[in-house]
């Protein structure tokens, strides 16, 4: 985006113009502003098209999401010391006919006596239960769920860090094929647009009956001409498909293509480090090594808490009853059972094991394999990013040396087209001349154009591979 100070010398010119004008052009240009739409003469920039690749990928969208479901089990590990409280709230009914003198004596009603279907004149019950549990002391279990959660977070963060890296990385080599189709395109513009003008001179020469050319002359530019028409569809349909990436990153709702501002294709001026500088970065930036450190990280406090589960649980339990019922008396006995009207309360201290040492073992080595498992993925990944950071490297190095070598190439080329076409014009050359330093102009141009392209790429790639 331009800054608003960089505005303000073009808001005056632009004044002052209009300052300038008739009242009809001022009405015309006013008709014309509202016409055309803000923003539709708008081209994206690579950066633009970067940031919005990073909002808009799905899967940068599918990681956050994913990091939020970690952040919720972090949450919840952390809040385990925090008591549970269970209640129960229950209203029943019809309740039977239960009455006697409140203190264990024989029932004082007929449907009181024996349970049948004789249910006297029935009730509802009131019920209201309340258990709170709290731990005091796991042996270290609490404390190794929650650091098993934040190591998740963490890899969470590196993995959405990672989503939005592809996609950065994904749309720049889409901006950059359509940067060298566009390119292309200009090439065999030109080429198509010099070879007319030999067919023309040709069909000068050929009807003032000249020796210097014969109709195979024609045929020969025909030829190239239909070559270069097979190569811009080519070049048109490598362009289509750049807009279409482009717009699947970016997530592009309208029905217009994106529209791009292209840039020429030109030898990058960033300075190639060494391969050791290359790895150091990614050893601390790439996000995938992050999230494979804090994946160990988490597998081993996961570990550790299948390891304590060996060891007993003590907590504080607190408990309410409350049973209240229409159609029973109350007992006042303590000794009387009484599952009709009941109060109690009380805290306990409580210590709780379960016994299932075979399944403990199962779960303790799965987890110790699962430890194993990751731990050989970071050394995996270590390994493919190094070979990956080689392996670009390379090609940058390789595409960037091509790039000078052939755009010599395509200066010398350049001189040789112009000098062929204009000896061609005025009479004194011949078409083979003509033809091939057309050819060659158009092969350095394409061999230019490809290595800039693979440099930029294969230093995307770096850039990738490194985090950075």
């Amino acid at each position: 985006m331009t800054p608003i100070r960089h505005l303000w010398p073009k808001l005056l010119q632009f004044l002052i113009v209009v300052r300038q004008m008739t009242p009809p052009m001022r009405f015309a240009l006013l008709l014309l502003m509202i016409a055309v739409p803000a923003g539709a003469g708008e081209r994206f920039s690579i950066d633009q098209l970067i940031s919005l690749a990073r909002a808009n990928d799905a899967r940068v969208k599918e990681a956050q999401a994913q990091l939020r479901v970690y952040e919720s089990l972090y949450q919840q590990a952390r809040n385990a010391w925090i008591p549970k409280l269970d209640t129960l709230l229950l209203v029943a009914g019809p309740t039977p006919e239960a009455r006697n003198n409140g203190f264990g004596g024989p029932p004082t009603t007929k449907a009181s006596i024996t349970y049948d279907l004789d249910f006297g004149t029935p009730g509802v019950q009131l019920r209201t239960e309340a258990t709170a549990a709290m731990p005091i002391y796991t042996f270290g279990k609490l404390n190794a769920a929650a650091e098993a959660g934040r190591q998740g977070v963490a890899a969470g963060e590196a993995l959405a860090a990672s989503a939005g890296d592809e996609a950065e990385y994904q749309v720049a080599l889409a901006y950059y094929g359509y940067c060298l189709a566009s390119q292309s395109l200009r090439l065999i513009d030109d080429t198509m647009n010099r070879l007319d003008k030999a067919r023309q001179t040709i069909d000068r020469l050929i009807a003032a009956h000249s020796d210097q050319v014969t109709q195979r002359d024609a045929y020969k530019i025909g030829y190239y001409r239909g070559q270069a028409l097979a190569q811009k569809e080519a070049a048109e349909a490598g362009a289509r498909y750049a807009l279409a990436a482009i717009a699947l990153l970016i997530h592009w709702t309208e029905e217009r293509p994106v529209p791009v501002e292209t840039a020429p294709l030109e030898l990058p001026v960033q300075f190639l480090a060494s391969v050791d500088a290359y790895l150091d970065l990614a050893a601390s930036h790439r996000p995938e090594l992050r999230a494979l450190r804090a994946g160990v990280a988490a597998q081993s406090s996961l570990a550790l808490l299948q390891e304590k589960m060996y060891y007993p649980d003590l907590g504080l339990v607190g408990f309410f009853r409350w049973v209240w019922t229409t159609s029973a008396t109350r007992q006042r006995s303590p000794f009387a059972y009484d599952p009709y009207n009941d109060l109690t309360a009380g805290i306990a201290l409580v210590l709780r094991y379960s016994w299932d040492f075979h399944t403990k073992r199962s779960q303790l080595d799965m987890a110790n394999a699962q430890l194993d498992k990751v731990r050989q993925q970071e050394v995996l990944a270590t390994l493919g990013v190094r070979l990956q950071i080689e392996k670009a490297w390379s090609e940058a190095r390789s595409a960037i040396a091509r790039s000078e070598q052939q755009g010599a190439a395509l200066k010398d080329a350049q001189r040789w087209a112009t000098s062929a076409f204009a000896a061609f014009d005025i009479g004194t050359g011949d078409t083979r001349e003509l033809v091939d330093s057309l050819t060659a102009y158009a092969s350095a141009s394409a061999l230019r154009d490809q290595a800039l392209y693979e440099a930029q790429v294969a230093l995307r790639t770096l850039t990738r591979a490194t985090g950075v």
